[in-house]
């Protein structure tokens, strides 16, 4: 698929202006840190840069919390212990007084935003790992007891809102820690899991109608384990056996042996928002991220969002903003969730595929304009809530599940360099920042981190870590390992991703213009769009291009007739070329 300006003669001002004189003109202008930017009450989601973090893996702030509930408490037992640094599935210590101390990191990276995993109170061991990425929640009212108080949450916000930083919490309606067994695979006591730790297969609703359903049963002792007390009740959950990911199961199925909760209840439905609501009332959150989007209901959804954003206005909360986890590379379905589903939007699997298939796998820049030619189905208008489109999509290039981007380049059949491997990593994230959508950068991402694989393999400390799988990378543009403290803001990464803050922030045509694909080809190279943004009469209009191939590309049949000026390139060019794994920004005259 090509797609070209139509008109005739090139004209590019100063493109042969080297890079280093060119960073330090745009320096000198530009404008980074949050504390410079609109205020954060204010501010809308289309102004953030994100910074994605595990705080269990991030800074050791308070070692006194480091085993969690403190022995003898009796209510939060279960939330005790799972403490070992050198296991990557068990707690390392980072807590939200670590996050609060390293504030500033952020801060002078261009981080706008900070989103956390859950951070409620979980039940701390289960099958030889701990909950310290937060998704095992047993107590939805107070903060998990390895990462602090309530207190310390609440101050964690107040700093991080005196610097200017939005503070987001990871949300979860889906499922609760794991209390419920099965008599048919757990035995009559339900204490046969820990045995053998037996699956139960998932049993449809068909099955269910013609009896042949599972006895659930709660181990003697662990019938009041979870916060608010409606959820120890066992008819508000499924009970249908564990989720094999597709058809039903995948949204009435227990996620990996966690308790599915019936989210077709009204009950349910009341007692997730008010659940939620509260959390709003306590802690002043500015959004949400909700997990597992896909495993629940459409018509939770329905209700569940407006219902949240209004309360947040109510709080004095404007521009509350919530987006899903609906792990899908398709945009026809991660759409649905925003159009049908209310919501305001969510992440946007689709382009890290397309990055993906582009920079790491060398298909052609086709697939991106494939890709942002479907952009028009996130566009709806809602009563209840504002207007959705694809500019508020939320991008990123790897996670805590899939893994990092920088591992996906490692072990790529095209066997990258270490010199490549960056480029091409620095070149996928200008495309988030730089295409439609938020940026979202996962922590450690800005240090090199590369990691084995997804899951517990890419959750690597910031902090020294004691973790041998993790200290025996060879982290990008760096002779540091994850055995050494991992702060460094003179790291390359760290210093490029500080420069797109400074660009994005600049011109708001790359935050809230209209994008249009100019160029794109069926093998590595150009990929070109523009983006157009028009505020009180006055046009912003730029282009932005990237080259995905190893070799210079010509310009001239990309840019015709514009009469434009060079903003930024990542790399000097010979006039009329593009440097092989770069991109330029130009303005329009």
């Amino acid at each position: 698929m090509r797609t070209l300006l139509t008109l005739c003669s090139f004209i590019v001002l100063n493109i042969s202006v080297s890079t280093t004189a060119l960073s330090a003109e745009i320096s000198q202008n530009l404008i980074g840190k949050a504390s410079e930017l609109a205020p954060y009450q204010q501010r809308h989601f289309q102004d953030e840069i994100f910074y994605f973090v595990l705080p269990d893996r991030f800074y050791n702030g308070d070692k006194s919390n480091d085993l969690g509930a403190a022995a003898g408490d009796k209510k939060r037992a279960l939330s005790r212990g799972g403490f070992d640094k050198s296991h990557k599935g068990k707690f390392h210590g980072g807590d939200l007084v670590g996050l609060t101390e390293k504030l500033p990191y952020l801060d002078n990276m261009g981080i706008t935003a900070i989103w956390l995993t859950p951070i409620l109170r979980n039940q701390a061991m289960q099958a030889g790992t701990s909950g310290y990425h937060g998704y095992w929640i047993l107590d939805f009212t107070e903060i998990d007891p390895h990462l602090g108080s309530n207190a310390d949450l609440k101050h964690f916000i107040e700093q991080a809102h005196q610097r200017n930083i939005k503070v987001f919490f990871d949300i979860i309606t889906n499922h609760t820690a794991d209390v419920i067994k099965y008599k048919e695979c757990h035995g009559e006591d339900g204490l046969g899991w820990i045995v053998n730790g037996k699956d139960c297969p998932y049993k449809s609703s068909a099955e269910l109608v013609a009896g042949n359903a599972y006895t659930p049963v709660i181990p003697e002792g662990n019938e009041n384990l979870k916060t608010p007390s409606w959820l120890n009740d066992i008819d508000i959950y499924h009970n249908q056996g564990d989720s094999h990911w597709a058809g039903e199961s995948a949204v009435r199925g227990d996620f990996v042996g966690l308790d599915d909760i019936d989210t077709n209840s009204e009950k349910v439905v009341k007692g997730m928002t008010d659940i939620y609501k509260a959390i709003i009332d306590e802690f002043k959150p500015d959004g949400f991220r909700i997990d597992t989007v896909k495993h629940v209901n459409m018509e939770f959804w329905q209700s569940f969002s407006p219902a949240l954003v209004a309360h947040a206005k109510k709080q004095g909360i404007e521009n509350f903003f919530m987006y899903g986890e609906v792990y899908s590379f398709e945009p026809e379905l991660l759409s649905r969730f925003t159009v049908e589903g209310k919501l305001q939007s969510v992440l946007d699997f689709a382009l890290q595929g397309a990055l993906e298939k582009t920079l790491v796998d060398q298909q052609g820049t086709d697939v991106l304009a494939t890709l942002f030619a479907k952009d028009h189905l996130y566009q709806s208008t809602h009563s209840d809530i504002e207007n959705t489109n694809a500019n508020q999509l939320v991008n990123f290039t790897g996670n805590h599940d899939m893994g990092r981007f920088a591992f996906l380049l490692k072990q790529s059949k095209h066997n990258y360099s270490e010199a490549e491997q960056i480029q091409r990593n620095l070149l996928a994230h200008a495309m988030l920042y730089f295409s439609r959508g938020v940026p979202v950068i996962y922590y450690g991402d800005e240090q090199g981190f590369v990691g084995d694989g997804g899951d517990q393999a890419s959750r690597q400390d910031m902090m020294p870590s004691k973790v041998a799988s993790y200290n025996d990378d060879d982290l990008l543009a760096t002779d540091k390992t994850t055995a050494a403290d991992n702060f460094d803001t003179t790291h390359k990464f760290y210093q490029t991703f500080a420069k797109y803050a400074e660009l994005y922030q600049q011109y708001p045509a790359l935050r809230f213009g209209q994008q249009t694909t100019l160029y794109s080809q069926n093998k590595p190279g150009i990929f070109a769009f523009q983006r157009v943004y028009s505020e009180k009469g006055k046009e912003q209009k730029l282009i932005v291009v990237y080259n995905t191939s190893t070799q210079a590309q010509d310009l001239t049949s990309v840019i015709k007739n514009q009469h434009v000026t060079l903003l930024y390139q990542s790399v000097s060019n010979v006039e009329e070329t593009i440097s092989p794994l770069s991109f330029a920004i130009y303005r329009v005259l």
